[in-house]
C-alpha cells in the first residue's frame, strides 16, 4: 500500500503546483496541456488528482507505524 500512497502524494503535489500556478499567474497547466478545462483529458486528470487527494486524507488517520518502512 506504500506505493499507492506515494503515487497519491505525487498527484496531490502536482495538483497543488497547478493550483499555485493558477493563483499566482492565472495559468492552468492541466488545461493548457489538455486542450481546455472542459476537454475530456483535462477532466480525467482533475478527477484523478481529486481521488488522490481523497486517498491522502486517509493517511492523516493511520497509525504512524503503518507508514514507516523498515529498511533492514
Amino acid at each position: 500500500m506504500i506505493i499507492l500512497d506515494r503515487i497519491a502524494l505525487a498527484l496531490v503535489i502536482i495538483g497543488a503546483l497547478n493550483w499555485g500556478s493558477i493563483g499566482l499567474f492565472g495559468f492552468d497547466a492541466v488545461a493548457w496541456i489538455g486542450g481546455g478545462q472542459l476537454a475530456v483529458f483535462s477532466r480525467i486528470v482533475y478527477t484523478i488528482v481529486a481521488l488522490a487527494g481523497i486517498w491522502c486524507i486517509s493517511m492523516l488517520f493511520r497509525p504512524a507505524d503503518e507508514t514507516v518502512v523498515s529498511r533492514d
